[in-house]
């Protein structure tokens, strides 16, 4: 319920009490920090606001009424009430500031997040971060279910009832071993093509999977020959000449610099968005702020 007008401030209140406490308006105001004819005002304004007399003034100084030392025994228990809840929040915000929980996909948490996080420890020496890396889909769930505080999803939209803002960029690369057919071919590959190729592919629910079947679009792809719960094991299989696999260009960069894999190119769109998510209906604070912050920087 609301609080009642004529208690919605308690710096007059507390004022006061620091008059009953010190005996003199002076030492009250330099307690409060605050000049003399300023501890007036606030004073007679208290007055005003209550319709009550709660000071005698004389040149000697300010006491308090006998109606002044009645709602100064009644503010106190307010007043301390409020410390207490000051002194809660603090400590609350102290905890809070301390540890940071994120979850992203596995493309962020491998290629981007550990320069991320470097960058917001150097602000933040103190700080404890735990990281989840999982899907996209599971990364929006932890996030929806306050597991964590900002989550980094791959997919092509925001996550129901998650806020989403893109913090980066990438492409999907096409590869393949170097003894696949495919390897030294110079014409891209068609979106039928590689609809009807059984690919070496996440599993439902990763960001990078759902990124291909929207870029597809209208085309469906060919259920996955194999379904891998990581982008290294993905790598690993089609390096042994498994298949094909559509991958973050993120994720292949020493691989094709070694000639593991092969960049096969592709005759569509394969961008996408990498996104922070955090709830609709809260916001970033402290080390999350700041870490959404990094990202945005480093686009």
């Amino acid at each position: 319920m609301p609080l009642p007008p004529l208690v919605t401030d308690l710096t007059g209140f507390d004022l006061l009490l620091s008059v009953a406490r010190l005996g003199s308006m002076g030492r009250a105001a330099a307690t409060h920090r605050i000049s003399q004819p300023a501890a007036s005002a606030r004073l007679r304004e208290l007055e005003r606001r209550l319709g009550l007399t709660l000071l005698h003034r004389s040149p000697r100084g300010s006491t308090l009424t006998a109606t002044g030392a009645l709602v100064a025994d009644w503010a106190r228990a307010a007043v301390d009430a409020a410390d207490a809840l000051a002194t809660g929040v603090a400590a609350l915000r102290a905890t809070h500031e301390s540890r940071l929980a994120v979850a992203a996909s596995q493309t962020v948490a491998e290629y981007l997040l550990p320069a991320w996080l470097v960058a917001l420890r150097a602000g933040h020496p103190g700080l404890s971060v735990t990281l989840r890396a999982a899907n996209s889909a599971e990364v929006a769930a932890a996030v929806l279910a306050g597991e964590v505080e900002l989550g980094f999803v791959e997919g092509p939209d925001a996550p129901a009832g998650l806020h989403a803002e893109t913090v980066a960029g990438d492409r999907l690369a096409v590869v393949v071993a170097p003894g696949h057919p495919w390897a030294r071919r110079r014409r891209g590959v068609t979106p039928a093509e590689l609809a009807a190729t059984p690919l070496v592919s996440r599993e439902a629910g990763s960001g990078t999977r759902r990124a291909f079947e929207e870029a597809l679009a209208p085309l469906t792809a060919a259920a996955p020959l194999l379904e891998l719960s990581s982008t290294t094991a993905i790598k690993h299989a089609v390096a042994a000449g498994s298949g094909v696999a559509v991958l973050s260009s993120l994720a292949v960069v020493a691989e094709l610099a070694a000639g593991t894999l092969i960049a096969v190119p592709a005759a569509m769109p394969l961008q996408r968005h990498l996104r922070a998510v955090w709830p609709a209906s809260g916001q970033l604070i402290g080390p999350a702020r700041n870490l959404y912050a990094i990202a945005r920087r480093r686009r």
